[in-house]
């Protein structure tokens, strides 16, 4: 019976990555690779146009990274991922029980990573559950964004966090205020709450997380209320605790 042919893509921006994958997949005549990317958003496409039954990606990457293209992918393919001592990445990966390539790693144990992902599409068995797991992991990093991307149909649009206005909750979703436009993530509001540095944003409701540098004044609503007026001259709600979180930060 005829062997069923591999269609697999490369997404890593190093080229000498994409090379020495090149050089092991020598051995796996099984494996037919549809294409090379040197970023996430070509890789993004990539995926889309060529329907790879099995992608090589790297996490550490310009643009976006191999979690943020996880993160708006529809369909996910089988991923082998590779990373170089990136601390939090290789925490994330140890608790979702997903196999990955340490770089540099050798011919040996980039078959035996091979043999897993081809015994599972034969399976038919997805990674969605260790996937999940993954995001869920890396969600719990202690460093703070730089920038947020965010799927808006067949676009992804990436956000520095510097142009971020405000955030606020709209029921499973959050809308992201730009100085040009308005984007909806799902995420909870408190992932952000969390991941934004506390220097730069503040939760001053429990609706809404405000960027410090876009705050004009504080004026009072009513006895015991307040409105925070911000340069654009949007008005927004400040709870008890978010006046003590600008009295305590600001000095308002």
């Amino acid at each position: 019976m005829e062997k069923t042919t591999i269609k697999a893509l490369i997404i890593d921006d190093e080229e000498l990555a994409r090379k020495v994958i090149l050089r092991y997949l020598e051995k796996h005549p099984e494996i037919e690779i549809v294409g090379e990317c040197e970023n996430g958003f070509a890789g993004l496409k990539a995926i889309n146009e060529n329907k790879p039954d099995l992608v090589f990606l790297d996490i550490q990457m310009p643009k976006i990274n191999g979690f943020e293209l996880l993160e708006v992918l529809e369909e996910k393919p089988l991923i082998i991922f590779s990373t170089a001592h990136d601390e939090f990445a290789l925490k994330a990966f140890e608790h979702s029980a997903l196999d990955y390539l340490l770089k540099p790693y050798s011919q040996k144990r980039f078959t035996e990573a091979v043999a897993k992902a081809l015994s599972r599409i034969q399976s038919g068995l997805s990674q969605t559950a260790e996937l999940e797991k993954l995001n869920h992991e890396n969600e719990k990093r202690e460093d703070y964004l730089h920038r947020i991307v965010v799927k808006e149909g067949s676009q992804v649009h990436v956000i520095p966090c510097g142009e971020i206005i405000t955030l606020e909750a709209a029921d499973d979703y959050v809308e992201i205020q730009t100085k040009s436009k308005k984007y909806l993530k799902q995420k909870p509001l408190s992932f952000f709450e969390t991941r934004l540095h506390p220097d730069h944003f503040i939760r001053v409701h429990r609706s809404t997380i405000v960027a410090v540098s876009e705050i004009s004044r504080l004026e009072p609503y009513s006895k015991d209320n307040f409105i925070l007026i911000l340069k654009n001259g949007k008005e927004v709600n400040v709870s008890k605790s978010g006046m003590k979180l600008l009295r305590d930060k600001l000095n308002f």
